[in-house]
């Protein structure tokens, strides 16, 4: 744990948290609200909350990629003590031996990504090999960062786009032209897709769908133009002697309509899916990115609403921590079924379950905010 939030960006941990939310309990909030009090706006809204089931989006397809784009906002930000220490302007100019500090921090903290992903996926129940899912949400998050990393730290911004043009691009061509056995090519389903026959000729262990893993191997190489596509906003906003404010909002909103544009575009022929994790897909959802760190740059940032963000910033100082919990470590049903639920067997039989999700997301917030007056801070 660290005891200092010195340095972060408020606004994207509000975004972190606001992200996180629906994975760590809102969903359960939302659906149980559309079953008691079932109007169409809240049946939507739930709607929205469960995965694509294969083509196409939904809001809940978006958590992933703009959490991993949240962690490429971050990286100038953090580089930005380094840089002045070492009196450079860029990363490309530091020392070779800074720079190699910098590679172990960075591998240090993807290899711990990789086993906490272990982790949640089971590991520590000891079921075999074959039975553990390796790949995992925190091991791309890992991974694509990393890579994301090398390319900041060792190519100029117009490189960079290279990168990020040149992956998709590539992404694209084999997905669309490399033959798999008995499918042929550009078969872009669970099945027949390139990334699927990857994962079950390389990948070990269990696989999350059986013939393909939403997180495996192959898709996880477009993740990290996601990852750049943070790193690429991180560094606009930090180039504050360029361009006002507003010349700024115009610019990221004009580029989130470009990319959602372009991502609906390349849809005709590359459909947008979560998990091939595609080329469309990519830029699609980071448009939206984009206009999500704009709602929350100008409100928190530019106007200095700080309060109302309060428990998303909980949740977004501490995503990882939660995110672990959440996911099985810790039992906060139990615990909130054990502080209100003698009070809620008093309501309605119907709202009962959504009291319930809502008395989980209480129990998580106040775990939170004890570890922020703390300023204990899981930090990888």
């Amino acid at each position: 744990m660290s005891n200092t939030t010195k340095g972060r960006l408020v606004s994207l941990d509000a975004l972190r948290g606001f992200v996180m939310f629906w994975i760590m309990s809102g969903e359960h909030i939302v659906h149980a609200l559309a079953k008691a009090a079932p109007f169409p706006i809240f049946i939507w809204m739930s709607s929205q909350l469960h995965h694509a089931e294969w083509n196409g989006i939904t809001f809940y397809d978006m958590i992933f990629p703009v959490f991993l784009f949240v962690a490429g906002v971050s990286m100038p930000y953090s580089f930005e003590k380094k840089l002045q220490a070492a009196n450079v302007k860029t990363p490309r100019e530091l020392p070779a031996a800074e720079k190699q500090k910098i590679y172990l921090s960075m591998l240090r903290r993807t290899c711990i990504l990789i086993v906490l992903g272990f982790v949640v996926n089971g590991l520590l129940r000891f079921d075999g090999l074959e039975n553990t899912r390796l790949a995992s949400v925190l091991g791309r998050i890992g991974l694509a960062w990393f890579f994301a990393g090398i390319i900041y730290l060792n190519f100029d911004l117009k490189k960079q786009l290279i990168w990020f043009a040149g992956i998709l691009i590539g992404y694209y061509a084999a997905m669309k032209w490399i033959p798999v056995p008995n499918f042929g090519a550009g078969v872009l389903t669970k099945e027949g897709s390139l990334e699927g026959y990857i994962d079950r000729m390389f990948l070990p262990g269990r696989l999350h769908s059986k013939v393909y893993d939403p997180e495996g191997l192959l898709s996880t190489i477009p993740a990290v133009s996601t990852a750049l596509l943070g790193v690429f906003l991180g560094t606009f906003l930090r180039a504050k002697d360029y361009f006002s404010t507003n010349v700024k909002l115009l610019l990221m909103t004009f580029t989130a309509i470009i990319l959602i544009l372009t991502g609906m575009l390349w849809d005709f022929d590359f459909p947008i899916n979560k998990h091939l994790w595609t080329s469309s897909f990519v830029c699609f959802v980071g448009g939206f990115s984009i206009l999500f760190f704009i709602f929350f740059y100008v409100i928190i940032d530019l106007f200095g609403f700080h309060k109302w963000v309060f428990p998303l910033i909980l949740i977004g100082s501490n995503s990882i921590l939660i995110y672990i919990a959440a996911e099985g470590l810790v039992d906060f049903k139990h615990t909130a079924d054990y502080v209100f639920g003698g009070l809620i067997q008093y309501t309605p039989i119907v709202w009962q379950p959504f009291f319930a999700a809502l008395s989980v997301t209480f129990i998580q917030l106040l775990l939170l905010y004890f570890l922020y007056k703390k300023r204990w801070f899981l930090k990888i």
